[in-house]
Parts: C-alpha cells; sequence; structure tokens
C-alpha cells in the first residue's frame, strides 16, 4: 500500500504561479512512477503530467508543457507540480497518483494509488 496526501491548492489570480506537493508513504517511492491528474468540475478526471521513478523522464498534456513542471524528491518521499501562468483552463482538483512501475503512463487506469486531492482556484 501506498499513501498520497496532496497539499498547496489554493486561489490565486490569472497569471499567477503555485506549487502543489504530494507526500507518500508506505513503501520505496523511487518503486513508483508518479502523476498529476486533475479534474475540473463537471469534466473527466484528465491528465497533467508523470515522472518515471528516478525521475530521469517526464511527460507532460499539450494544455500545461510550458507552463508546468513536475518533479520529485525521491529522498523526501515527494512529488512536486510547479504550475507557472495560471489561466481560466487550470481550475481543478489536482490528484497525485502513483504507479506501481518505474515507467511513466499518461493512462489514468495504469495507476495504482491515488491522493484525496486538492483545489487549485484561478481567479480572472
Amino acid at each position: 500500500q501506498v499513501q498520497l496526501v496532496e497539499s498547496g491548492g489554493g486561489l490565486v489570480q490569472a497569471g499567477d504561479s503555485l506549487r502543489l506537493s504530494c507526500t507518500a508513504s508506505g513503501r520505496t517511492f523511487s518503486n513508483y512512477a508518479m502523476g498529476w491528474f486533475r479534474q475540473g468540475s463537471g469534466k473527466e478526471r484528465e491528465f497533467v503530467a508523470a515522472i518515471s521513478g528516478r525521475g530521469g523522464l517526464t511527460n507532460y498534456a499539450d494544455s500545461v508543457k510550458g507552463r508546468f513542471t513536475i518533479s520529485r524528491d525521491n529522498a523526501k518521499n515527494t512529488l512536486y507540480l510547479h504550475m507557472n501562468s495560471l489561466n481560466p483552463d487550470d481550475p481543478a482538483v489536482y490528484y497525485c497518483a502513483a504507479r506501481g512501475s518505474g515507467a511513466t503512463s499518461t493512462r489514468l487506469f495504469s495507476y495504482d494509488y491515488w491522493g484525496q486531492g486538492t483545489q487549485v482556484t484561478v481567479s480572472s
């Protein structure tokens, strides 16, 4: 079992930056690829970014590429999502997820463990 707890969400203005964190416990963190997903009001949960177990590989949704950066600190069992230039398309509940493989995936159902989510709201 892996337990995931997100933090860092909040209300920001369009154009602002925000950093989300996800702290993991339970298993060897570096054995798991990690991902960020988001679900806006009335929308399906969608892929945002993913990072391999050792952090060497990342991939991003086109909608956030160049604005968001995913990173991890395996010594601290923590995953991050640095979000810049937030815009009105970004508000959602953001979830971190762990995949029982070191390889990244954009597919929601390939992730085994999920956090409870953290709300990001952007005012224009």
